[in-house]
Protein backbone atom coordinates (compact mmCIF):
# COMPACT_ATOMS: atom_id res chain seq x y z
CA UNK A 1 0.00 0.00 0.00
CA UNK A 2 1.37 3.36 -0.87
CA UNK A 3 1.14 6.34 1.64
CA UNK A 4 1.91 10.32 1.61
CA UNK A 5 3.22 9.95 4.95
CA UNK A 6 6.64 11.43 4.47
CA UNK A 7 5.08 14.24 2.31
CA UNK A 8 2.55 15.11 5.46
CA UNK A 9 5.42 15.22 7.94
CA UNK A 10 7.81 17.08 5.74
CA UNK A 11 4.81 19.32 5.26
CA UNK A 12 5.08 20.31 8.76
CA UNK A 13 8.99 20.35 9.12
CA UNK A 14 8.81 17.59 11.18
CA UNK A 15 12.11 14.56 11.43
CA UNK A 16 10.58 10.78 11.82
CA UNK A 17 11.92 10.49 15.66
CA UNK A 18 9.86 14.21 16.10
CA UNK A 19 6.69 13.03 14.23
CA UNK A 20 7.47 9.19 16.02
CA UNK A 21 6.81 10.43 19.23
CA UNK A 22 4.21 12.37 18.70
CA UNK A 23 2.19 9.88 17.68
CA UNK A 24 3.24 7.03 19.92
CA UNK A 25 5.47 4.66 17.98
CA UNK A 26 9.28 4.33 16.84
CA UNK A 27 10.90 5.84 14.99
CA UNK A 28 11.55 2.44 13.08
CA UNK A 29 7.95 2.41 12.51
CA UNK A 30 7.38 5.64 10.92
CA UNK A 31 10.63 4.83 8.70
CA UNK A 32 8.89 1.42 7.47
CA UNK A 33 5.48 3.19 7.11
CA UNK A 34 7.30 5.84 5.28
CA UNK A 35 8.74 3.11 2.54
CA UNK A 36 5.70 0.82 2.16
CA UNK A 37 7.46 -1.93 4.65
CA UNK A 38 5.06 -1.71 7.00
CA UNK A 39 0.92 -1.46 6.47
CA UNK A 40 -0.61 0.24 10.08
CA UNK A 41 -2.63 -1.18 12.35
CA UNK A 42 -6.29 0.67 11.18
CA UNK A 43 -6.22 2.14 14.59
CA UNK A 44 -2.94 3.79 13.89
CA UNK A 45 -3.94 4.87 10.41
CA UNK A 46 -6.68 6.88 12.22
CA UNK A 47 -4.45 8.13 14.45
CA UNK A 48 -2.14 9.53 11.56
CA UNK A 49 -4.84 10.39 9.66
CA UNK A 50 -6.26 12.53 12.90
CA UNK A 51 -2.89 14.18 13.29
CA UNK A 52 -2.25 15.49 9.99
CA UNK A 53 -6.17 16.33 9.76
CA UNK A 54 -6.63 14.60 6.80
CA UNK A 55 -8.83 11.11 5.82
CA UNK A 56 -7.48 7.89 5.75
CA UNK A 57 -8.02 8.08 1.94
CA UNK A 58 -5.72 11.01 1.42
CA UNK A 59 -3.01 9.69 3.40
CA UNK A 60 -3.61 5.96 2.39
CA UNK A 61 -3.57 4.87 -1.25
CA UNK A 62 -4.94 1.18 -1.51
CA UNK A 63 -4.97 -0.40 -5.10
CA UNK A 64 -6.98 -3.11 -5.71
CA UNK A 65 -5.18 -6.14 -6.49
CA UNK A 66 -4.85 -6.82 -10.04
CA UNK A 67 -7.26 -10.16 -10.40
CA UNK A 68 -9.57 -8.63 -8.41
CA UNK A 69 -10.04 -5.92 -11.10
CA UNK A 70 -10.04 -8.32 -14.14
CA UNK A 71 -12.74 -10.01 -12.01
CA UNK A 72 -15.40 -7.14 -11.88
Amino acid sequence: MENRVEEFRKQMGLKQDEFAQAIKVSRQTVSSIENGKYNPSLELAFTIADFFDKSIEEIFIHQKRKEQNENE
